[in-house]
């Protein structure tokens, strides 16, 4: 009985194979009765040393102060060892398949040897044109009167837009429509223009929120041909006669309403500088062989008799709108208004296109226009109208 004996230390031995000797001293005080039967025992029981330096703490501590002493020896017997678990063997259960899946074979990568780079999109083209025609008859004996004519009208429009994604841009617009119609009846003409117009829009743009920009814009335009009128020798107009150049600076706002359908921009210029030119004005041809023989007549679009030039400062409002009204119907409208504060410029441009089918379409156009600086009609005053309608080929690009 006095023999050494660790059983119990080496019970609660940690796993790390730390010497479980010091353990003894370090875990809670516990009566080890084998500690008293060594100190006891006559014979030599060939404890080491360390066991020996070790039981004499202990005892030395069973002695003075036995209230510490918490366990016994024999109580941490019969709970057992710690560590029961490391004898239990470890069984994995493994499911075996009939057929493995063949491993899909690694696609090879080839190394990259050259990068494409696009760059971003900021132009944007597009475009429109049409070719309308219009015929009417009417037979000598008709009972209301009138005469057959024929007309025909060519029309294009092209646009290049350029937008940073940013908060600049840049819109260019250019509108070119030139038209013909005979009249039995004029002894003078055998055609005569019924549309004519050359006319370029350009704004730039420097973006101040979502919608509004801070906008310089320039409007000019002119006709390609004279315009005449029945039985009158007079050229009411001609190339570069007028020519109207139109600078504004101020706000333009880009509009998108009723789901996207109604789109287009209104630009308002506080300031603007209207500017005409006109070579010759209101001349008539006085012989058929010597078309330079001109002579002036009274003053005609606010110029006058013997001048070529009109300088206005004011304001103007300009409008272009697009709606959508359904898939066969569209609506364009221009609205143009300019004052100097001693007199007032308005044009009303309206568009409804009717597309039949996809190259065939037919058009409604209706233009009322008011300008003081004219002559004053007995019946409309300043006010001018005009309207056509066309059915012919369309197309879009």
């Amino acid at each position: 009985m006095a023999a050494c004996s660790v059983l119990s230390i080496q019970a609660a031995q940690p796993a790390s194979g730390v010497n479980g000797h010091f353990y003894r001293l370090f875990a809670p005080l516990t009566f080890y009765h084998s500690v008293a039967n060594r100190q006891f025992s006559v014979l030599n029981d060939g404890c080491d040393s360390l066991t020996q330096a070790i039981d004499r703490v202990l005892l030395n501590v069973y002695l003075t102060r036995p209230d510490l002493v918490k366990n016994t020896e024999t109580k941490l017997q019969e709970a057992g060892t710690i560590r029961d678990d490391v004898n239990v063997p470890i069984v994995q259960h493994v499911e075996l398949v009939e057929q493995v899946d063949p491993t899909p074979a690694e696609v090879e990568v080839e190394p990259v040897q050259q990068l494409m780079v696009k760059k971003p999109k900021f132009w944007t083209m597009k475009g429109d044109g049409s070719l309308q025609f219009m015929q009417n008859y009417v037979s000598e004996n008709w009972y209301k009167g009138g005469e057959s004519n024929y007309s025909a009208l060519g029309r294009l429009t092209l646009e290049a837009n350029y937008d940073n994604k940013s908060r600049w841009k840049w819109d260019n617009k250019l509108e070119l429509k030139l038209g013909f119609q005979t009249s039995k009846s004029d002894s003078l003409h055998k055609f005569k223009t019924n549309e004519d117009l050359i006319r370029y829009t350009g704004k730039v743009g420097l973006q101040a929120t979502k919608r509004w920009y801070y906008t310089m814009q320039l409007i000019a335009y002119t006709q390609f041909l004279e315009g005449l009128k029945s039985n009158d020798r007079r050229v009411y107009s001609n190339f570069l006669s007028p020519l109207n150049l139109n600078v504004g600076l101020g706000m333009d706002y880009k509009l998108e309403a009723l789901k996207k359908r109604l789109t287009g921009t209104v630009n308002i210029s506080p300031l603007a500088v209207n500017y005409r030119y006109v070579e010759r004005s209101w001349f008539e041809k006085k012989k058929a062989d010597d078309p330079k023989t001109w002579s002036w007549f009274p003053s005609r679009y606010g110029i006058e008799a013997g001048k070529h030039h009109l300088l206005d400062l004011g304001s103007q409002l300009t409008a272009n709108l697009e709606w959508k009204i359904n898939d066969n119907v569209t609506w364009k409208s221009r609205l143009y208004a300019f004052t100097s504060y001693k007199r007032t410029e308005v044009e009303w441009e309206n568009t409804f296109a009717l597309r039949v089918s996809k190259f065939i379409s037919a058009n409604l156009f209706l233009y009322p226009r008011f300008d003081d600086a004219g002559r004053r009609d007995e019946g409309l005053g300043f006010f001018q109208f005009k309207e056509y309608s066309s059915l012919g080929f369309s197309y879009s690009f």
